[in-house]
C-alpha cells in the first residue's frame, strides 16, 4: 500500500485509525498494567490517551506505507503483575481488546447517524468504514502468537515453565518470522496473512451492516 495508490478517504481514514486505534491500544496496555499492580507505565506517563505518548514515528510511517504498524511498545514487569505470571496475559489482551471496543463503538455511531439521515457524504462514510476495518485488522493482528505481538505475550505465561523457557529462547527470531509473513502477504495472491485480512473486511462489513 503506498501513497500514490490512496484515495484522500483512504488516507484519512488510515490515519485516524492509527491515531485512534494505537492510542486507546497502548493506553490499555498501560491501564491494566498500573491496575494489576505495575505502577512503571503510569511514571513514564503511559496511562494517557494522549496519541503523542503513544505513536512511533517509524511505526506510524510503515502504517502508512504498508496498512500495518506500531505504536511505542508499553514497559512492562511482569514480576509485578497480580496475579502472577498470568497478569501478562491481561495486560497483553487489552491491547487487541481495545482495538475491538473502538470499531464497535465507532459502528455503532456509524449506524445510529445513518439512521438519522445525517451520514450521506460518501467520504465520511468511507473513513468511518475504514477507521472500523483498521482497528479490527489492529486487533487480529496482534493476536497472532509471534513476537513481539501481543499473542506471544497472551500464549506465553499460560505454558507450564519448561516450556515457556525453549519459547523464550528463540522468541529473538520472531522480527524474521513477522517480517517475512507480511513480506510474503504483500506479494502475488493473497499471501499467509490473506485470511486476516479477509476476516479483518468480513467482520467490519458485519458492524456497519454493508
Amino acid at each position: 500500500m503506498l501513497f500514490g495508490s490512496l484515495s484522500l478517504p483512504e488516507l484519512v481514514g488510515i490515519a485516524v485509525a492509527l491515531v485512534v486505534g494505537i492510542t486507546f491500544h497502548e493506553f490499555s496496555h498501560a491501564f491494566v498494567a498500573d491496575q494489576l499492580g505495575d505502577h512503571r507505565p503510569r511514571a513514564l506517563g503511559r496511562v494517557s490517551l494522549n496519541p503523542l505518548r503513544h505513536l512511533d514515528p517509524l511505526g506510524s510511517l510503515f502504517f502508512l506505507l504498508a496498512g500495518f504498524g506500531w505504536g511505542k511498545p508499553v514497559p512492562v514487569n511482569a514480576y509485578a503483575l497480580r496475579p502472577g505470571r498470568q497478569g501478562l496475559t491481561y495486560v497483553a489482551l487489552a491491547g487487541p481488546i481495545a482495538n475491538f471496543a473502538v470499531a464497535a463503538v465507532v459502528a455503532v455511531i456509524f449506524r445510529a447517524l445513518q439512521l438519522a439521515g445525517l451520514l450521506d457524504a460518501p467520504f465520511l462514510r468511507d473513513v468511518v468504514a475504514l477507521t472500523v476495518y483498521f482497528n479490527v485488522a489492529l486487533g487480529l493482528f496482534n493476536l497472532i502468537p509471534i513476537p513481539p505481538l501481543d499473542g506471544y505475550n497472551v500464549v506465553l505465561p499460560l505454558l507450564p515453565p519448561r516450556q515457556s523457557f525453549l519459547v523464550q529462547r528463540y522468541a529473538q527470531y520472531g522480527y524474521v518470522a513477522l517480517l517475512l509473513l507480511l513480506v510474503l502477504s504483500y506479494g502475488p495472491g493473497n499471501g499467509p496473512l490473506g485470511w486476516l485480512f479477509g476476516l479483518a473486511s468480513s467482520i467490519a462489513g458485519l458492524m456497519l451492516g454493508t
